[in-house]
């Protein structure tokens, strides 16, 4: 993290200008949005976008002649350059869009891992995973009769890295990893993760739901073969998702559904499949979605992404240290390489209680176990509250949050 000083190269006030919904009052009060990783607000270039398209250009997308369907291809086509260009894929053929980050994995995994993996074989991921990297790969090894491996973390929710030589092995065929942790905000070591796999033969996946809100991400440079993110944490609509995958490995992979416009020919004894990334995109998609998520990945590479980081950076670095101050007060998770989530505890105070207090303040946090309940396990806590930053989140609102936690402190003690 950078020190406490708030980034003068970076104009938050032209940021919360662009999303309409931060004017919202809630409980009578302005609303302080600090959920950010559970989803971001939009910008009006995305609403935008979204009208837009709804009023103009609605359609079905590759199956018609017409100028709308025509328009709404070209749309939606144009948001698969986009992302390949936000992550350097090598080709728009290795963009297959998705659901959403858990439905990326789970194609990895019924597509992928299920196909390839046979008893004996390793699956290795972190004690840090979102459920949604840890259920899929139990599922493929009830199937397949795989075993799941875990690294564990430190105190500080760091990875354990020796721990994780001594699980990764020729028995590894798989590692599915997290790039930034959703309940403790680290940053995980992935390039380095990645290649020590790869040199024992292992496939390597990322999930990158918290990453690519933050993070300038390369597939390429990292060498992984599959990222998975989600549309919704990066400003874009809900129920859009990517799956990068490396195009050899997609060639080789069976479609995990099948429908409409996955196909060449179909006839009742045989069906030839559609080329990439098409043969893993069945029926009508989430075309207005895609369309959205194109304004979005615009919105987020005309920022200056570095000064953006700065910045949020900066404000989870005050914010620590302000909540830090608070009697009582535990903080989840103080890896020295994190970003955008602080998860903490108050003694004696549960923290759905806290949440209570907060949102009658206008303040809005995520708590719970934030889908990582094995993470709340390795603490001894039941649940946390989670503050997370981003790109439109101010001093200000770090101050009305403390000064909420304080009064909930006098309130429960």
């Amino acid at each position: 993290m950078t020190n406490l000083a708030e980034s003068t190269t970076f104009d938050v006030a032209k940021i919360r200008a662009d999303f309409p919904i931060l004017n919202e009052v809630v409980h009578g009060k302005p609303l302080v949005y600090l959920d950010n990783a559970n989803t971001t607000q939009k910008p009006q270039q995305v609403l935008d976008a979204l009208d837009h398209y709804y009023r103009h250009d609605n359609a079905n997308i590759h199956r018609a002649t017409h100028l709308l369907s025509e328009r709404a291809t070209r749309a939606y086509e144009g948001t698969r350059t986009k992302v390949q260009r936000l992550i350097n894929a090598a080709h728009s053929r290795e963009v297959v869009f998705t659901r959403g980050c858990t439905d990326s994995i789970n194609l990895v995994a019924q597509s992928w891992a299920r196909t390839n993996l046979k008893p004996g074989d390793e699956i290795l991921i972190t004690w840090m995973e979102h459920h949604s990297n840890i259920v899929p790969w139990q599922l493929v090894c009830q199937q397949t009769g795989a075993t799941l491996k875990v690294v564990p973390i430190t105190d500080a929710g760091e990875l354990d890295l020796d721990a994780f030589r001594v699980l990764l092995s020729e028995r590894t065929k798989l590692l599915a990893m997290i790039h930034v942790s959703n309940s403790l905000g680290t940053i995980n070591p992935v390039a380095d993760m990645i290649a020590a796999s790869q040199a024992v033969g292992a496939v390597t996946l990322v999930d990158g739901a918290q990453a690519v809100p933050h993070l300038p991400v390369d597939v390429q440079a990292l060498g992984c073969d599959f990222y998975a993110f989600s549309g919704h944490k990066m400003y874009g609509p809900t129920g859009t998702g990517v799956l990068y995958g490396r195009q050899a490995l997609l060639e080789a992979m069976p479609p995990y559904q099948g429908g409409g416009d996955m196909i060449a020919s179909v006839t009742f004894e045989k069906t030839d499949y559609n080329v990439l990334p098409y043969k893993f995109e069945a029926g009508t998609p989430n075309i207005a979605g895609f369309v959205g998520l194109g304004a979005a990945v615009d919105y987020l590479t005309s920022l200056d992404r570095d000064a953006a980081l700065e910045h949020e950076d900066a404000l989870l670095a005050y914010a620590t240290e302000r909540v830090r101050t608070i009697p009582g007060v535990r903080i989840i998770g103080e890896a020295r390489q994190k970003t955008s989530v602080l998860s903490f505890v108050l003694d004696g105070v549960h923290p759905h209680d806290i949440g209570t207090i907060l949102d009658a303040e206008g303040i809005a946090v995520r708590t719970g176990q934030h889908c990582a309940q094995p993470v709340m396990d390795r603490y001894g806590v039941p649940a946390t509250v989670r503050a997370s930053v981003a790109i439109y989140n101010t001093r200000a609102e770090i101050d009305a949050l403390v000064d909420a936690l304080d009064e909930a402190r006098i309130l429960f003690t």
